[in-house]
This record gives C-alpha cells, structure tokens and sequence, in this order.
C-alpha cells in the first residue's frame, strides 16, 4: 500500500530540532563527546516538594481517569491566584484560564479557533517555529514581523501594510523573547494593545519565559490597560520548575477567546493528567520557593558564556532574562554554515539563527542548560576553530 502523506506535512520543512537532534546522535554513535547548548531543556531538578505532590495525587484512583478538558477548577482558580500574586491581575479561574498539555499545545491551538482559510496571522521573526506552521496548518497566512537589533527585537507595528491589516485575525507576540532573550518595553505593549484594538486583532502573548530573568522583573502584558480586552496569554510550567517533560500549562485572558481555545481542546485532547495538575497547584502556591536559586544559575551561567564568547570577539546580545545567548555569528559566517562547523568540528550543538526565520540570518543561539564546566569546555573548543 502505497502511504500518501498530506500536503500539509509534505510541504513542511524539517523541524529544526529534529534535524539537529539526528546529526548529534550521528556523532554520538562515533563516539564524539557531544556539548548540547540546542533545546532549552532545563538541567535543574524539579524541585522535590513538587515530585512529592505528585506522587501523593497520583495515589489517588480518582485521578487516574479522564481529567476535564478545560483542566481542575482548583487548578485554574490557582493560576489565577498566582496571576495576582506575581502580576497583580485579576482574573476568575472559571472564565479566564483554561488548563494546558504544556504552553506548545496551546499556542499551536490557536489558529484552529481563530483563523479561517485566507486569514492572516502576524508573526515575529526570528520567533518560535510553532506560530508559523500552526497558522499554514489551519489554512491561514503567516505574515513576518522583523524583530531587528537596532529596534531591541521589537517589530515595528508602523510598518505592517493595510491590506494585510485587513486581513489579519491574530498577531503573535513573545515576551521576554525566544531567540533573542530581549524584553519588550512598557511602551511597545501598550501600542500593541492599541494597535490590535484599532485594526481587532486577537493578541496571543507567549509567556513562557517571565519567570527566567535576572535584574528586571518582565511584566505580563494583561498587566497593562485594555490587554485583557484584546488578547490572551500562554505560560508554561516548563522553564520555571524544570518541568518541560510534565506538560502542564494555561492559557488565560479574554474570555471569549480562553473559551474557543478550549472548544478546540474539547474535540481534540482530554486534558492534562489530573496529578500533574495537583502537583502544578503546589508549583504556583509556592512558586517563590527556589526561584531565586535557580535565576541565579541561569545568570551565571549566561554571563559565564557571554563573557567567554566576547573574550574571542563574539558579539553577544545581552541577555536580560531566558536560559538562552543569542550572538552574532564571527566573521559573517552564514548561520547554518556556524552551527555546522559548531557540530562538525568542536562537537557542539547550537541553533542556527535561521531556524527561527529569515531574519535571524547572522546569528547564532546557544541554551545555558549545562553546567558551568561543560559551558567553559565550549568555549575552549570555539577558540579552536578556524573560522
């Protein structure tokens, strides 16, 4: 039988990671001892009160069956809770918040709940991969927002023509920013809010990373007037207490747009196992329990590679908040061509700029996942190359 894969998947090009990932295990299998600085997988544990709370609901037969679509009432009445705590926003679990199988799932929902065939969907470049397939997959339009250094990685809303405006249903935005590390102004948000207002436009806001920063505190955009009216927002239990592989996030804002992410969810998924969410609940009601700790060794660990990457004139972003550096590549050297020469050569996994769209041509992003010693040995082994 001759298996014919859909066009939709047959025009994608290959995830960027998977590509990667197939390549390092290539040199794994030769016995290369690979530095991977690719995925941002955090290192660090979850912290053992949060196992713990696992364990206890997981003994619990009655978790063990389906779980709600929208998730645990106690679950989004947590989120909300934290939502004030941390940002001072008032939201009701029942209407503003629905559960997540991580933030991907959710951000990957969107377009099915908002955009029709021939729709547009803003979105940022460099910028997370997922925004971009997630629009084609539900027939709509991805239309670039360059995300350039001389702007601090913020697009320029000025610039977007008005027959594409026309058209557009949603526009994308993450803050602080995968690749790039940068921290949007309060400025830019509240022109963002107005912009979407004027032309109705759904924000959708990536927060995956408000809890991995270092000096100043990254705000939610629901905290600025007229948000909650225009957009949503996705946050992820993942990068704040090393829970990538539990799968457990929320979406939360406007309530019309909270509840046609969950109808999606309601005829696709079945929810999030109902002893993560448990063990979510403890995350967030004690969610400044090692925070600190862990901030400070994303730090150090970003100044430790910053520092080792300029001492060889690599010139590097300054990264206010994420696990992640993002620097511009020596010499000019093409992006994919670096991350080549990274892997071939030194037996290093970086993220070609590329990966993320076209405008992160020239730049390299390396995640601080690793510890100290295995950061300073990928220096040791670029000082190497002849490049």
């Amino acid at each position: 039988m001759n298996i014919e894969w859909s066009d939709r998947i047959k025009n994608l090009p290959p995830y960027l990671f998977a590509e990667i990932d197939a390549k390092k295990d290539a040199l794994l299998a030769k016995g290369v001892d690979v530095i991977d600085l690719g995925v941002g997988d955090p290192d660090i544990p979850t912290p053992i009160r949060i196992i713990n709370a696992l364990h206890q609901s997981s003994l619990n037969p009655d978790n063990h069956r389906y779980p709600s679509y929208a998730g645990m009432m106690s679950f989004r009445d947590e989120v909300a809770t934290w939502y004030k705590k941390r940002f001072d926003v008032s939201l009701e679990g029942k209407k503003n918040v629905i559960a997540l199988i991580g933030s991907k799932e959710g951000v990957a929902h969107a377009p099915l709940a908002f955009i029709n065939p021939g729709d547009i969907a803003l979105v940022p470049d460099p910028g997370y991969p997922v925004y971009s397939v997630a629009t084609e997959f539900a027939g709509g339009t991805p239309y670039t927002m360059p995300l350039l250094e001389s702007n601090g990685f913020m697009p320029d809303l000025d610039i977007i023509p008005e027959d594409v405006l026309k058209k557009t249903k949603i526009m994308f935005l993450n803050y602080p920013n995968n690749p790039t590390s940068a921290f949007a102004t309060d400025e830019f948000f509240k022109k963002a809010i107005d912009f979407a207002s004027r032309n109705n436009i759904l924000i959708c806001h990536d927060a995956a990373y408000t809890e991995v920063y270092f000096d100043e505190k990254p705000k939610s955009f629901l905290e600025y007037d007229g948000a909650i009216d225009v957009g949503i927002e996705f946050h992820s239990l993942s990068k704040t207490f090393s829970m990538t592989g539990w799968r457990l996030g929320h979406v939360a804002g406007n309530e019309s747009a909270v509840a046609a992410i969950g109808k999606i969810k309601t005829n696709i998924d079945s929810g999030a196992f109902q002893a993560v969410q448990e063990a979510g609940i403890e995350a967030l009601r004690n969610y400044r329990d090692e925070l600190q700790d862990r901030i400070n060794i994303y730090k150090k660990r970003s100044q430790l590679l910053s520092l080792g990457l300029q001492s060889i004139g690599i010139e590097v972003y300054e990264p206010k908040g994420t696990f992640y550096v993002w620097f511009k590549n020596p010499n000019g050297i093409l992006s994919k061509d670096f991350a080549n020469s990274l892997l071939e050569d030194a037996g290093i996994v970086m993220t070609p700029g590329t990966g993320f769209g076209e405008y992160g041509e020239g730049y390299t992003r390396a995640s601080v996942t690793l510890n100290d010693k295995r950061l300073e040995e990928a220096v040791e082994r670029i000082k190497k190359l002849t490049i």
